[in-house]
């Protein structure tokens, strides 16, 4: 399958990655591009610039989650357009494991086989930069890195540095381009689990538009497509679902529930499944033709107030769950099913609050083993999985083994019959006997309501 793609990957965190990616996109959209984007590692808030930037679905490639024939089975999948463009996460090389660089922007980049540019900062730096950009292209023996595109850097440095790395690498290295130091109205905000989601930001077609109007003199398309189009075609097996009856599958999203994979919500689709969203903060309650639930991670903790009063809703979900139907609820859904959000009422499903300890409390990879036969399968399901959260409950469960990628294992979750319910992120897209033991469950509970 032929599919032109370019990864747009970082020196490391805050090189400007997401700036860039949101650039070119709405660039490449505006110039008659049909796009596609993907999100190297388990981040849920850049995904969500891809999408309200070119208003097409973003999936996570991730190699922890996935092994390398997903990884290309998604991203054939996500395809379609003229050119794909992969975000990376942190830095190119930064991962896991003894050499530092397993599930890595590069494990995907090789995976994939995605020719790759490197977005290089250069703030207070000139020269300085070409050792940089040497060392990263020499770092291993097949980079895949096919160019560089400075941020940060002005024009008259820009066309200085494109002539000192011609001179140093010739062909090996395109110059794609720079990003200037932005305006204010162009910058995105942030805050503790990264940026302010794309929802949330205040004028953010603006914003774009803006971008797109600065990086149509500063980036060159010519030379991203031309990387773009150096890809070779990919062969990924042919992945077969099986076609379940429908079930209705309640998802709860709104600014406060809006960490979802979305790969995991079109597994569902694919197995037959009807998704019906649902706003917490307006208080909304269930849809009434349920027949399974979803509450993901998000920013309950900045809204507990409002989901304090919205009590119409938080009976629902107390209802839902006491009567059986299958739930999945991770981290700021957890934290909704419990008493209390820094002492606000939320729906008491749980027992205990939550509370911010002030410090990243988790965070990282986790494979999860049940301790117990659940709504997932047997006691001994494994499930890839991520925590990132800086609050913390005194009641986190104890149902399954969280083993981090350094061999420490530790209690945690909920996981019971009908109910899932902890800080780890489930990853269910690779991990699809576990969502069919789920979808069936919700099968079992709608005849149940017959």
């Amino acid at each position: 399958m032929r599919i032109p793609r370019v990864m747009i990957a970082g020196t490391g965190s805050g090189s400007g990655k997401t700036t860039a990616v949101c650039a070119l996109l709405a660039l490449l959209k505006r110039n008659g591009y049909s796009v596609r984007s993907c999100k190297c590692g388990p981040d849920y808030i850049d995904p969500g610039f891809h999408r309200r930037a070119i208003s097409v679905p973003c999936v996570n490639l991730d190699p922890f989650f996935c092994g390398g024939e997903l990884l290309r089975a998604l991203l054939c999948e996500n395809a379609g357009g003229d050119i794909t463009v992969l975000e990376g996460v942190m830095g190119y090389y930064d991962g896991t494991g003894e050499t530092g660089t397993e599930n890595s922007s590069y494990t995907v980049a090789q995976a994939t086989e995605t020719p790759v540019l490197l977005v290089a900062d250069g703030k207070g730096a000139f020269t300085s930069l070409l050792a940089v950009i040497e060392g990263f292209l020499n770092f291993v023996p097949q980079s895949r890195i096919a160019g560089v595109i400075f941020n940060r850097t002005g024009e008259a440095t820009y066309a200085r540095l494109k002539k000192l790395v011609g001179e140093r690498f010739g062909e090996k290295v395109i110059c794609a381009g720079y990003i200037p130091v932005l305006p204010e109205e162009c910058v995105f905000g942030s805050r503790h689990l990264g940026l302010v989601t794309a929802e949330e930001t205040e004028g953010f077609r603006e914003k774009i538009n803006k971008l797109a109007d600065i990086a149509g003199s500063t980036l060159d398309l010519g030379a991203i497509t031309r990387a773009a189009n150096s890809a070779p075609e990919l062969f990924p097996a042919a992945r077969e679902y099986p076609r379940l009856p429908e079930i209705t599958l309640a998802v709860a999203r709104d600014n406060a529930f809006c960490f979802y994979y979305s790969e995991t919500l079109a597994l569902f689709e694919k197995l037959g499944a009807k998704i019906k969203y649902f706003s917490p903060l307006a208080n909304e309650e269930v849809p009434p033709d349920a027949d399974g639930l979803m509450i993901g991670g998000g920013y309950p903790e900045l809204h507990a107030e409002e989901l304090e009063k919205a009590a119409r809703s938080a009976r629902s979900v107390r209802e839902a769950a006491a009567s059986g139907m299958p739930t999945i609820a991770e981290c700021g859904g957890f934290m909704y099913l419990c008493e209390t959000i820094d002492g606000k009422k939320t729906c008491g499903v749980l027992p205990g609050g939550s509370a911010n300890t002030g410090r990243l409390s988790r965070f990282g990879y986790i494979t999860l083993t049940t301790k117990r036969k659940s709504l997932f399968g047997e006691a001994g399901t494994a499930l890839k999985a991520h925590e990132f959260h800086y609050y913390d409950s005194e009641f986190p469960g104890n149902d399954c083994t969280a083993e981090k990628t350094n061999g420490k294992q530790y209690g945690c979750a909920y996981c019971g019959d009908t109910l899932y319910a902890g800080y780890p992120h489930l990853y269910l897209a690779a991990s699809e006997n576990a969502a069919i033991g789920f979808y069936k469950k919700c099968l079992e509970y709608r005849e149940k309501k017959k």
